[in-house]
């Protein structure tokens, strides 16, 4: 199965936030987000521009979205999309919906990922708009 694979415009920061934090009012506004609490941590990724300056995150990935939705019977979904970009010595941070996947790499990592999933087959385009 050949995956489309869109490079979302925007910047992204992956964000730790105290464990006991309520959820901020900046980011519920933002227009995409991902809220993970464990009993150990809680991290939040967002949309660069909506993060204030004071918060501790690692700023500057760009996310390549997965054409979906995803059945869940499918195996082996992101080790296909990985392991291309671990080849090249990529560092990637993924998230899971319920309809697809996402693939955050560091902004400076975006050509060479973008090529080293092209050269695998995948079909990789550009967000319009």
């Amino acid at each position: 199965m050949q995956l489309t694979l869109t490079i979302l415009n925007e910047r992204y920061g992956i964000c730790r936030m105290d464990i006991d934090a309520t959820i901020p009012a900046w980011l519920l506004a933002a227009p995409f987000f991902s809220i993970t609490r464990t009993p150990d941590e809680m991290s939040v990724v967002c949309i660069e521009s909506a993060i204030p300056d004071e918060v501790d995150c690692n700023r500057g990935w760009r996310c390549f979205k997965v054409k979906g939705p995803l059945d869940f019977s499918l195996t082996g979904v992101l080790a296909s999309i990985t392991r291309p970009l671990s080849s090249a010595n990529i560092p990637v941070f993924s998230l899971s919906t319920y309809d697809t996947d996402y693939l955050l790499v560091p902004e400076e990592q975006l050509a060479p990922a973008t090529t080293a999933l092209s050269a695998e087959g995948f079909d990789v385009r550009r967000e319009t708009g």
